[in-house]
């Protein structure tokens, strides 16, 4: 199982040449792959909240193997095709290394959709969330996208340059009991199950992956991935299907020179 560091952009690490210096150390030590929270702002006591992709931008031209990307990124607040550009490019600058992770978000952590006055259903963007991966993976072959859908519509365009990759791997995230989420990530390159906590709980999980792929085992290059706090025991994750252990970092009581040690220590499994 692959080993990867996972911030919240809050407060100390809202500040990009922080983060980046943080990614060298983390490649140094012998990390995987560094990825970060995207929000726009956070719940009492964190002030300062960092932009992800400009942080991203900082850590790729800081780094040259750890695999990067956002973690996740709440598609429904973006636009898609401004979406394809910012994840080409930086897939280019991070020389194809670049991992996109998905979801719907959620609004009760933070107020983000209900305060700037979007969409709070689920079901509505989980509907724009489809159409969006659908305009992106278009968009990232380098073909004339055309898109006429109930959310978006893109006219016979090129959003040219391609990715490094040629395609962005995709993470989808979801909560592990839902069959909804995981039929989706079933479409694309990996899955993210949130708010887990126990190694059964993901062992249904990856249980339900591979009826969606109606096989046996999951394909060899499909990732499943876990939160595991640092001191956590990851044998059992690793046994039920993980192929990647992010570090759970809990951003109300998280400092940087903690994160610091963290990193320089090298992954625990």
């Amino acid at each position: 199982m692959r080993a990867a560091v996972w911030l919240p952009l809050f407060d100390e690490l809202a500040d990009p040449l922080a983060v980046a210096r943080l990614a060298a150390s983390a490649e140094e030590a012998g990390w995987d792959g560094l990825f970060v929270w995207d929000q726009l702002w956070w719940r009492e006591p964190i002030e300062a909240v960092a932009d992800p992709w400009i942080t991203l931008a900082a850590v790729a031209c800081a780094t040259e193997r750890l695999r990067i990307g956002p973690m996740v990124t709440p598609v429904a607040r973006r636009r898609p095709v401004k979406l394809v550009k910012e994840t080409a490019t930086l897939d280019l600058l991070s020389r194809g290394r670049l991992t996109l992770g998905v979801g719907l978000g959620s609004d009760r952590f933070a107020g983000e959709y209900s305060r700037t006055g979007e969409a709070v259903e689920d079901r509505l963007r989980a509907e724009q969330l489809d159409e969006s991966l659908a305009i992106l993976r278009a968009g990232w072959s380098g073909e004339p996208v055309v898109h006429d859908g109930q959310h978006y519509r893109v006219d016979d365009v090129r959003l040219l340059p391609r990715p490094a990759q040629g395609q962005v791997p995709i993470w989808v995230a979801g909560f592990p009991g839902n069959r909804k989420p995981i039929q989706r990530a079933a479409q694309y390159d990996g899955f993210f199950p949130v708010n887990l906590s126990t190694a059964d709980e993901l062992a249904v999980a990856t249980d339900r992956l591979r009826e969606s792929f109606d096989q046996q085992v999951l394909p060899e290059a499909y990732d499943v991935v876990v939160a595991l706090e640092p001191d956590l025991d990851p044998g059992p994750f690793e046994q039920a299907g993980a192929t990647w252990g992010l570090t759970d970092l809990d951003p109300a009581t998280m400092r940087l020179a903690d994160v610091q040690a963290l990193v320089a220590a090298g992954p625990q499994w």
